[in-house]
């Protein structure tokens, strides 16, 4: 499998691109705010020659769902998200005026997904961990094959999410890392919703809220 990211929005929220070897692929977070970057989106899925048929978000935030309908509307795709973050899509216009941005609210989503469920594509499949903390049905996705997990804004490179925003808790975020995350294989490369790559070994080592 290929991992692209694209960085979009003012926000530079991480999307990420998972490519199987049909040419099939998923989109994780999709944050395109504007027409120039639903552009580049769709240039970039044209010119690799890929042909999406999952969109999934690890949240809701408005910064992950900014491209949720340009993905229905394009490629005819409602993501897959956790139902304990509806009220974060349903007010996820309104949270863009706080931050000085217009959105139309995010379309329903196709499903919910639940904890350890499996979801497939191509070749791959995907483990959802329900990682709350940051919002309370944050979802990180294991791809134990390739070694990797795409963990929104629950862990990031040397930090964690916030958890100042409605549905966060500091306490319940660093069990969901520690109980949920910290356990995967220490070579288990992390993909964030912002920011660089890191990995497990490394956070369990070095990041500061648990050192």
């Amino acid at each position: 499998m290929k991992i692209y990211k694209l960085v979009f929005s003012p926000i530079e929220v991480n999307t990420y691109i998972l490519a199987g070897t049909s040419g099939d692929c998923a989109i994780i977070d999709c944050g395109c705010y504007d027409k120039k970057e639903t552009e580049e989106f769709a240039h970039f899925i044209d010119e690799n020659n890929l042909d999406p048929v999952l969109l999934l978000n690890t949240h809701c935030h408005l910064d992950h769902v900014f491209g949720n309908r340009f993905i229905l509307e394009k490629y005819g795709l409602r993501t897959f998200s956790s139902e304990l973050d509806e009220e974060n899509r349903k007010n996820a216009a309104h949270h863009a005026l706080m931050f000085g941005l217009t959105m139309e609210n995010p379309p329903e989503p196709s499903g919910f997904i639940k904890d350890n469920q499996i979801i497939t594509f191509d070749e791959t499949k995907l483990r959802a961990l329900h990682v709350p903390g940051h919002t309370a049905g944050s979802i990180a996705f294991y791809d134990e094959e390739d070694g990797i997990v795409f963990t929104g804004d629950a862990l990031f490179s040397g930090s964690i999410g916030r958890t100042d925003l409605p549905g966060g808790n500091y306490d319940t975020l660093i069990a969901s890392i520690t109980n949920k995350l910290f356990v995967l294989p220490p070579s288990t490369t992390v993909y964030p919703g912002h920011g660089e790559s890191t990995s497990i070994e490394k956070e369990i080592r070095s990041n500061p809220y648990f050192t």
